[in-house]
């Protein structure tokens, strides 16, 4: 599509179908539709999302709780990862969302209060991550190197331990490290740090020794 015009009759026939007489340009408005008594439906018809069409949209909410949006429907696998996003935060600020693709307009989602969903699970995990950082080692966003996590922070302590001790037994780094799933941990060597050198015994990589220095800090 390269003219918002295009959005316009496809939006229009889908209101006229549930009974609405529309108009467009109305006002600062796009398209208005009336039913009856009913409040009226604004749309705001724009190529693309963008920033600007939300504050546009949530400006309407002043004047009618029925606003949508309407876009061309993207393609594409980014594309549909965006259209997801956008639907999110449509339904977060109480506004709808029509998408167009091929002379057809369908609603993606109808305004309406917004009532998230909490999912218990990803707290809990949100939760456990706060508990096993040590410190506040990302000063609310990335370091100097990157985001520390609190498995990289127990893949450090695990390499110092290697470090200062040599080759060692899962069991013993658990202990004298203090993390628990020390042997899962070197097994499964993320990030290149450990090497198997005998049942149960790992020891610390040229990598694990660089990495002891580089995120010095950060533990």
């Amino acid at each position: 599509m390269k003219r918002e015009s295009e959005l316009y009759a496809p939006v229009k026939a889908l209101l006229v179908t549930q009974g609405y007489a529309v108009k467009g340009e109305v006002g600062a408005a796009d398209l208005v539709a009336l039913r009856g008594d009913e409040p009226p439906v604004i749309v705001e018809l724009k190529l693309r999302i963008s920033l600007a069409l939300f504050h546009q949209a949530v400006a309407r909410l002043s004047l009618s709780d029925t606003v949508y949006i309407a876009v061309p429907k993207p393609a594409g696998r980014m594309a549909r990862r965006g259209l997801k996003d956008n639907l999110a935060l449509c339904r977060r600020l109480g506004l709808g969302f029509i998408t167009v693709k091929d002379g057809r307009a369908e609603v993606q989602c109808d305004p309406g209060p917004y009532a998230p969903r909490h999912n218990k699970a990803r707290a809990a995990r949100l939760l456990r991550e706060f508990q096993r950082i040590s410190g506040d080692p990302n000063d609310g966003g990335a370091t100097r190197h990157g985001i520390v996590t609190g498995y990289r922070q127990d893949a450090l302590r695990c390499a110092a331990w290697l470090a200062e001790h040599g080759p060692s037994r899962g069991r013993d780094v658990a202990v004298g490290a203090g993390v628990k799933p020390a042997t899962t941990l070197m097994r499964d060597n993320h990030y290149g740090w450990f090497e198997k050198v005998a049942t149960g015994v790992y020891a610390l990589t040229e990598a694990g020794r660089a990495g002891l220095i580089h995120w010095a800090d950060s533990w």
